[in-house]
């Protein structure tokens, strides 16, 4: 059977045009842990990411033991999101900050048989198999992003102000307002593997929520 790829099956969400577009982003699973801090140097960061690679290929891999949940089709594994901010002030990416004050919620897709006891069952197995991984800050969630402006960013993420300024004029030029707030916050996601890609080859998501 042919695996799901939410990337490919998906276009409207992940690969945008480098010009942008309004999508209105449908409800979706997660597996979310917040952090704070530089990613570049943050040990928190990558431990976030052990947790999150390890619980996603668990769940995708429950098929080699019979494990599988209720509804299981194969698939593949989304790609690793990240919502940012700074605490008190509005963050919208066009002004580079100390990274260290940045604040985030990094998050994998998982697929819609996915439920909240799925979620438990994972983190039991990988804390059994792989007891040096502490998942406990990861949490469940069910995320309803609503109306955005996205496009997609290619280079080096300190280069990302540049593109978000097509998507400030879009958004004026298109008569909605930018929407970032405490609650609906600067979105990026990740199709490159920055340890592989060159930093001018890097592609990335930028989504920016907004209203009319």
């Amino acid at each position: 059977m042919k695996s799901t790829d939410y990337k490919k099956d998906y276009k409207d969400l992940y690969l945008p045009k480098i010009t942008p577009m309004i999508i209105d982003v449908p409800e979706m699973i997660f597996i979310m842990i917040n952090g704070k801090g530089d990613p570049n140097t943050s040990i928190e960061f990558k431990n976030a990411m052990d947790v999150l690679y390890g619980l996603s290929y668990t769940i995708k891999m429950s098929k080699m033991n019979g494990t599988q949940p209720e509804g299981y089709f194969d698939y593949v594994v989304p790609p690793l999101e990240g919502l940012w901010w700074i605490d008190d002030e509005i963050f919208d990416g066009l002004h580079l900050p100390d990274k260290n004050k940045l604040r985030r919620i990094a998050m994998i897709r998982q697929p819609e048989f996915v439920t909240r006891e799925v979620f438990l069952k994972a983190t039991e197995t990988l804390s059994r198999k792989k007891p040096h991984i502490d998942s406990t800050a990861a949490r469940y969630e069910i995320f309803t992003e609503g109306k955005c402006v996205q496009i997609m960013h290619i280079g080096s993420y300190d280069d990302e102000p540049e593109t978000i300024l097509k998507m400030e004029k879009f958004i004026k030029e298109s008569g909605f307002v930018n929407d970032i707030s405490d609650k609906r916050r600067h979105h990026e996601i990740y199709l490159s593997d920055p340890r592989k890609t060159a930093p001018e080859k890097i592609k990335t998501v930028i989504r920016h929520p907004v209203r009319s």
